[in-house]
């Protein structure tokens, strides 16, 4: 007897690993990582921002004006410049030279959005070594997928996506997979016994940032005042920087209600806070 097809759709983010993972041909997973998770946020700011464009597109005759900062500052959505923005990158995707338009697009974005972003995107795509036919191919492949639309956010596509990967490159590196990602069930389990309330949560090792994250999900679930921000960003960042400027800052000085950690178990750890 012949099995029924299963109905269940593939999710979203196994499509795009199983997917970007064939283009990353022998690409070490530590350095192809940065190349994609870049690409993920570039193309969630650049859903955000072009659904806010449109919107002020139809308001010009109220006053709008689509390429004010301004605008987008006030709506937290952030300012994406002509030569930054995805269509263009997409129409640019075939051209050898597609690797420096990209790190000529995440510098413009810092430029243009200092306050959040300065210092933080990679900027790894003109390197000689990343095949530019396999990067194009995955612009046209992050282009089929809807990531910064406010229905995206709502359904947390991008923290989905971005966790998927996380825990797919941790694999992939093995052992070093560890030092930036720890799996969600443990940090999860790590949260729930701090249990943070309140106060500041600080965790000198946050590598992906998960966290801050499962921190402000537990205060969302345990709190009928509480509202998550529109955009969660800092899983991402956290991850594309490493460290945020608090930690790097402030972490002798700073007064921490509560603190969180999973650090890394190689031995070798220093105490330098």
């Amino acid at each position: 007897m012949k099995k029924k097809k299963s109905n269940t759709e593939e999710p979203l983010e196994k499509k795009l690993w199983k997917a970007a993972d064939k283009l990353r041909k022998n690409m070490d997973a530590a350095e192809y990582k940065h190349v994609v998770l870049g690409l993920i946020f570039l193309k969630y700011i650049s859903d955000a921002f072009e659904e806010h464009y449109q919107k002020l597109v139809e308001l010009k005759n109220e006053g709008a004006d689509p390429e004010d900062k301004n605008e987008y500052t006030a709506e937290n959505v952030f300012y994406v410049p002509p030569s930054a923005r995805w269509k263009w990158l997409q129409g640019r995707a075939k051209l050898p030279t597609i690797g420096k338009d990209i790190d000529d697009a995440m510098v413009a974005i810092e430029k243009d959005n200092p306050k959040s972003l300065r210092d933080v995107l990679p900027k790894v795509y003109s390197q000689e070594k990343l095949d530019k036919a396999s990067l194009g191919s995955l612009i046209d492949l992050l282009s089929t997928a809807t990531l910064g639309t406010k229905e995206a956010q709502s359904k947390d596509i991008l923290g989905k996506v971005f966790e998927y990967f996380l825990g797919q490159f941790a694999l992939a590196e093995g052992k070093k997979g560890g030092q930036f990602y720890t799996p969600t069930c443990v940090v999860r389990l790590l949260v729930e016994m701090l249990e943070p309330y309140e106060g500041r949560v600080f965790d000198p090792c946050c590598g992906s940032g998960g966290m801050f994250v499962q921190s402000e999900k537990f205060i969302e679930a345990h709190s009928d005042h509480y509202k998550a921000p529109s955009k969660r960003l800092s899983h991402n960042l956290c991850f594309l920087d490493n460290f945020s400027d608090f930690v790097r800052k402030n972490s002798k000085t700073a007064k921490i209600k509560r603190f969180s950690s999973n650090p890394s178990f190689d031995g070798c750890i220093e105490r330098t806070f």
